[in-house]
């Protein structure tokens, strides 16, 4: 391993150099990427003051193996992996060129099936004993036969832009979803850093749950639907805006019009489609509901996508954005990944083509494993996480090349790193933020969660941007 932040051509272990170059292989690749590692205990670069525009682009339901499990250098598949099936047997990883996917269920229980006590060899299982119906029998995903794409893999000849976007920026292979459940929990630890249940506007009456965070009171327990009908959940504890506005620092939450990407029904894989925009407060919009949010008259800050897009070309960015999908879009099965991708290289390409592109940088991950087969155990921080690997960039004029990061990371980082940025360190921590609530902890603070700092290389000239066709060839059909 490293031994600091900034040592290139680190040496790793005999299998993973083996496997690196398996995987060239298997890939068809060319990258040689640089892999660095960066223990907690060193100090990162400075420079971060230059990152004046940090942009969250959040996707929906991909393990890190299914997107990156080929790329070389990174903590990929292992040759031998083979899962059981519930017909007896294995079935082994495969390249799969599907652009629709069915994925897995994806609940918080799923979850726990899929780890299978550390051994990580539940994911086809689940997938067979998965609610697998389809509220629309005519989609040709419903009906695609063979082994359950949840062990399927992709690589540069499929999703061309986001590896283009790991060979010229930082890839992350130790990125993991922030709590051991489903969506919601996972935007809400975005904002917030905690999923919780509250009874009332008090952050005292909040009590940890990242299974089932949205009951209003009197409503029993049914779920999002009767939250709608109602005046919705009471998100009562601390979120980050709240630390933002207090020191005066600009926000928005850029949301994509359509139908929401997921199931209110965690453990679904198909469901009606339910409408989402900025306006409708849901699973992948839950910032409405904060009591800081709307007591603090910030609700027009929650806004359609296409205002990033021409916020973003003019130079008129705020300094923390968050935007997340629509279903068409989010990648979330049956949605098409070449959707998806061109989504999100519109988004980066506007950014790119706007005069502050020089002082932005852009983080890209996908919410949730989605059923996805990853066979790296989640390290535990807490009673709530960590869950899978998700695939994780950072792409900004200043970030390293072509560098695969090592830290264990989860979107706690992204909070911290806004944090050091723009609040000089400040948390969201009860004893100190002003506004306390029971949180079990302060994630931003584990000891084991690296530093995004040293993915990048603040004294390097700023990097030209990479702008990607909208729409690349791919072998996706």
């Amino acid at each position: 391993m490293s031994s600091g932040p900034d040592v290139v051509g680190v040496m790793r272990t005999a299998w993973l150099g083996a496997l690196a170059a398996a995987v060239g292989i298997v890939a068809g690749a060319s990258y040689v990427p640089v892999i660095a590692s960066a223990p907690a205990a060193t100090r990162p670069g400075r420079g971060i003051e230059r990152i004046r525009h940090v942009v969250v682009v959040m996707q929906e339901n991909r393990s890190f193996d299914s997107y990156f499990g080929t790329y070389p250098g990174a903590d990929g598949i292992p040759k031998a992996t083979c899962l059981p099936s519930t017909a007896g047997g294995c079935l082994r990883p495969y390249h799969d060129t599907a652009d629709a996917s069915k994925g897995g269920p994806h609940g918080a229980a799923s979850l726990q099936a899929d780890l299978d006590g550390g051994r990580m060899d539940g994911f086809v299982r689940t997938a067979e004993l998965g609610k697998l119906g389809c509220v629309n029998v005519a989609n040709p995903v419903c009906r695609r036969p063979g082994p359950p794409d949840v062990l399927g893999w992709h690589d540069r000849r499929d999703i061309r832009n986001y590896w283009d976007y790991a060979k010229h920026y930082v890839l992350q292979d130790h990125l993991f979803q922030p709590s051991a459940s489903w969506s919601l929990p996972e935007h809400l630890f975005l904002v917030s850093e905690w999923s919780a249940r509250c009874q009332d506007s008090q952050a005292s009456s909040c009590v940890n749950d990242d299974t089932r965070p949205l009951t209003p009171p009197g409503a029993g327990d049914r779920g999002f639907a009767s939250a709608r009908a109602a005046r919705g959940p009471f998100y009562a504890w601390t979120d980050l805006t709240y630390l933002l506005d207090r020191k005066h620092v600009s926000w928005g939450y850029y949301v994509a019009p359509g139908s929401e990407p997921d199931c209110e029904d965690d453990e679904a894989v198909a469901c009606p489609s339910v409408p989402q925009s900025a306006r409708t407060p849901g699973i992948w919009n839950p910032l409405p509901w904060f009591e800081t949010v709307r007591d603090h008259g910030e609700l027009g800050r929650i806004q359609p996508v296409d205002q990033f897009v021409r916020q973003a070309e003019r130079g008129q960015l705020p300094a923390v954005s968050w935007v997340v999908p629509s279903e068409e879009v989010s990648e979330h099965p049956p949605a098409r990944i070449s959707a998806g991708q061109s989504h999100v290289t519109r988004l980066i390409n506007a950014v790119m083509r706007g005069p502050a592109w020089r002082s932005t940088a852009i983080f890209l991950a996908w919410d949730d494993w989605g059923g996805f087969y990853d066979h790296v155990v989640p390290p535990k921080v807490d009673p709530n996480g960590y869950g899978p690997r998700v695939p994780g960039l950072v792409i900004s004029p200043y970030a390293k090349r072509g560098v695969v990061d090592h830290q264990v990371l989860s979107f706690d980082a992204y909070a911290k790193f806004i944090e050091d940025d723009f609040l000089g360190g400040a948390r969201l921590d009860p004893r100190t933020d002003g506004r306390p609530d029971p949180r079990p902890d302060v994630r931003e603070d584990a000891p084991m969660l690296g530093d995004l700092r040293h993915d990048f290389d603040f004294q390097q000239r700023p990097r030209p941007p990479l702008l990607l066709p909208v729409h690349p060839r791919t072998d996706l059909r």
